[in-house]
């Protein structure tokens, strides 16, 4: 009996000095998130669906490849007139409703091209679908990482990412499903359908608070209180939560008012000043790590794979249309699922060795996929094994990006600006991504007549294998960094040892004082 009451008293001091628990996930700033990031299926949507819609477009009006080139890209550079203007509009009439503003621009833009009776009136439905498409793909972060609490942002903030990939996978299976119309039918539903998902959009609005950033920015105090105390872990949080809000916007702390007038902030080009032309050390490296990610994340090619993926089954030696499209749904399905995986991965792992474990992966695969492609395109006879490698490869290839280089350039480019740049410096971040990949989704068909579609994935396997030096040189770990302490991060080039021992170091030092507890506790009840 002696001996069981020590041992019970041995387990309650033990979890006396247990370390405490991480919070839980606010489930409502999930429910928040979850509703913003339907804006990026319509992203996602396009990109899939107009990978199979192509095959249709091309036999029904009769267009060259440098005009499906055109096609295919321009959604991407016509998407920076939305982005350029989410910003003003989401100050002037709040992040919710600019949802509803991107929902109805690609719900025209998908009736246009769903209507088009020629090549010039499908290039009209693109632009208005592009500036829907900006708009969502601006608001939807800046809304996530507004409404989220520190604790999860990173869990959250990725998930517009998984949301792209949601949209791609629809759009695969809405190929599939209307691939056995009529040719003059089939691309015609297939794209007229996506106004469907903007509908959704536009009515999750109303089960959405505003992002209580914008509601202090107007001197709604009161409301903004409203929305920190549902969408922080505690009341504490949410407190010191709208104290940072008010600092930025210029409100004093000691202001308690429901309703208050918001002091004017000067217009100038400090931020472009600090940013571009004059920035410290620390900054030019996050900025050129910043621009670096959201480049190379294009630039390894993962729109040619996805947009082009039943281009690349055809080359490989699957002929039928419907055989392909089911390729494609497979690709969609694995680029989801890994993209699952990533999110729980994101706060474990680290992000730089799930980058570089990531885009080590991409070069081997990409390697392998141009080899296959090759080796198939000089024969003169069907190799099955060849055709099984590169739907292999293909497969592995989206996989192996959406479990790092897919979600973390979002993640990592969000987190690393300082407060003060972080706008402005993502901004930059989206038009590199926007413009990389409107490029390579406009020269693939070129540039596999110039030097074969084997060479073209031998040159992204080379930009993939650029990308991982680049990362391993510049990017230092951000991990278990607040915010504030990130800019000590950056400066100096090989400045990531540094932080890679502090975080080793970090680890043994609360190793090592958890064992100490113990034994104290063990020794305190003998």
């Amino acid at each position: 009996m002696a001996d069981e009451k020590l041992t019970q008293i041995a387990r309650n001091r033990i979890q006396d000095f247990d370390p405490p628990k991480k919070p839980k996930t606010n489930k409502y700033a999930i429910a928040c998130s979850f509703l913003a990031s339907l804006a990026s299926i319509l992203l996602g949507y396009d990109i899939g669906v107009m990978s199979g819609a192509i095959i249709y477009i091309k036999k029904d009006l009769h267009i060259s490849d440098i005009q499906v080139e055109i096609l295919v890209g321009i959604l991407n550079v016509y998407s920076l007139f939305g982005s350029a203007a989410a910003g003003r509009t989401s100050d002037w009439i709040g992040r919710r409703y600019t949802m509803v503003v991107a929902a109805a621009i690609f719900f025209a833009g998908a009736l246009l091209m769903g209507f088009a009776t020629n090549y010039a009136f499908l290039m009209v439905g693109r632009f208005v679908a592009g500036v829907g498409v900006g708009y969502a793909l601006m608001v939807a972060p800046v809304y996530t990482a507004e409404v989220s609490p520190a604790s999860s942002r990173g869990f959250l903030t990725s998930f517009p990412e998984v949301f792209i990939n949601g949209g791609i996978l629809l759009g695969y299976v809405s190929n599939v499903a209307f691939s056995k119309l009529a040719t003059n039918l089939s691309w015609r539903f297939m794209l007229g359908i996506g106004a469907i998902p903007s509908v959704f959009l536009a009515l999750s609005v109303l089960a959405m608070p505003e992002s209580p950033r914008w509601l202090v920015m107007q001197g709604r105090l009161g409301d903004a209180k409203k929305v920190l105390d549902k969408t922080s872990n505690s009341l504490q949080e949410a407190e010191l939560r709208l104290a940072d809000i008010k600092q930025a916007a210029g409100i004093p702390e000691n202001c308690s008012d429901d309703i208050v007038e918001v002091p004017k902030r000067p217009k100038g080009d400090s931020v472009w000043k600090e940013l571009i032309f004059s920035p410290t050390p620390a900054v030019r490296h996050i900025l050129i790590t910043g621009v670096g990610i959201h480049f190379f994340q294009q630039a390894s090619g993962i729109d040619a794979v996805v947009l082009y993926s039943p281009r690349i089954f055809e080359k490989a030696g699957i002929k039928s249309d419907h055989d392909k499209l089911l390729c494609t749904v497979a690709v969609g399905f694995v680029k989801t699922m890994f993209i699952l995986v990533a999110t729980f991965m994101l706060d474990k792992s680290g992000r730089r060795p799930l980058l570089l474990t990531s885009v080590g992966g991409m070069v081997a695969s990409l390697v392998l996929l141009a080899t296959g492609l090759t080796i198939i395109e000089n024969s003169d006879h069907k190799l099955t094994w060849a055709i099984a490698l590169c739907i292999a490869m293909v497969l592995a290839y989206v996989a192996l990006f959406s479990i790092g280089m897919g979600p973390i350039t979002w993640v990592y480019s969000s987190e690393i600006f300082p407060l003060r740049l972080r706008a402005t410096g993502c901004s930059i971040g989206v038009a590199a991504n926007r413009l990389t990949s409107g490029v390579v989704s406009m020269t693939f068909l070129s540039l596999e007549k110039a030097i074969t579609i084997g060479g073209a994935f031998f040159l992204y396997a080379g930009l993939a294998a650029a990308a991982w030096v680049f990362f391993f040189t510049l990017m230092p770990e951000t991990q278990g960094k607040t915010l504030e302490e990130m800019e000590a991060s950056f400066g100096t080039f090989w400045n990531w040892r540094k932080t890679a021992r502090e975080m080793r170091e970090m680890r043994m030092t609360e190793k090592n004082s958890n064992d100490n507890n113990g034994q104290v506790q063990m020794g305190t009840v003998n």
